[in-house]
């Protein structure tokens, strides 16, 4: 029997979701207050008005098309932090701030799972937090996407951090091609963390399709994992994907590897009543 989990980030100094409903949501990124649609969020707020300093209006997070009308003192970067790792916001046209504040949680269970000298592999890597928080934590990292803007700015995160010089491979690549002569190569990792959209392009126009790359996906990641690996994390953000899905690849791919398997939904827990925004769904596999 597959039990599922709810996997919670609190809100920290520079981030918190103050408010959500209707729709909608009100978050706290550093000293900034935004508002962004939220699908999820069917229930009614705790306040009628919200005081925000920008809103993002129309579009999809997948597809883009909406606007940011944002308040004149709003600047096109500010720094947040989480932990020892410092990191740009910025308001980007897919309706985000440049990084996603629910993978919080995960960044923390990986960092005590990451030991000094660890090969740690961040596809999908975005601007970089993540592979900030391996590298801080001692781990030679490999970040791979496919956005040379996305690579430049998880770069610029890395600088912010003062870990220009850690042990970091920083490229610009697609995912499965890298993953396939990586295996052909041998290499191996002894973490690895998978964060695909639901669809994607790669450097050279190459797509990526989520429902259809994901077993290839799961299955190379497998080959990549040592001996003496230590985690293997998935994260989907596709709404119509079950976390009863993703476990059973899960559990087929770690098929023999022992350790144990967790699966569910991650959410934001909301300031105040507390209330949990689920807001997309995780497997991840740790050897002890």
């Amino acid at each position: 029997m597959t039990s599922l989990q709810v996997l919670v980030t609190e809100a920290w100094d520079d981030y918190a979701l103050l408010d959500s409903g209707d729709g909608r949501k009100l978050e706290r990124y550093g000293p900034y207050r935004f508002i962004r649609p939220e699908a999820q969020a069917l229930w009614r707020p705790q306040s009628p008005e919200w005081k925000a300093d920008g809103e993002f209006t129309g579009g999809r997070d997948d597809e883009g098309g909406g606007r940011w009308d944002l308040e004149y003192h709003v600047p096109e970067r500010w720094t947040l932090t989480r932990g020892p790792v410092r990191f740009s916001a910025t308001n980007t046209p897919f309706r985000h701030l440049g990084f996603f504040p629910d993978m919080g949680a995960q960044w923390d269970w990986m960092r005590v799972r990451t030991v000094p000298g660890a090969r740690v592999l961040n596809m999908f890597g975005y601007t970089g937090v993540g592979s900030l928080i391996a590298a801080e934590a001692g781990a030679q990292v490999t970040h791979v996407d496919a956005s040379k803007k996305a690579v430049a700015s998880a770069r610029d995160n890395a600088a912010l951090s003062g870990l220009a010089d850690a042990p970091v491979r920083w490229l610009t690549d697609d995912a499965l091609k890298f993953m396939r002569r990586e295996v052909r190569r041998g290499s191996k990792y002894d973490g690895i963390l998978l964060d695909p959209p639901k669809y994607g392009r790669g450097p050279d126009g190459e797509i990526w399709s989520l429902e259809r790359d994901l077993p290839e996906l799961m299955h190379l990641a497998r080959q990549l994992l040592s001996n003496n690996a230590a985690f293997l994390v998935l994260t989907v953000y596709a709404i119509r994907m079950s976390a009863l899905a993703i476990h059973a690849l899960m559990d087929e791919v770690m098929a023999g590897a022992g350790g144990s398997i967790a699966s569910g939904d991650m959410a934001i827990r909301e300031d105040g009543r507390g209330l949990l925004l689920p807001t997309a769904i995780f497997s991840r596999w740790a050897a002890a």
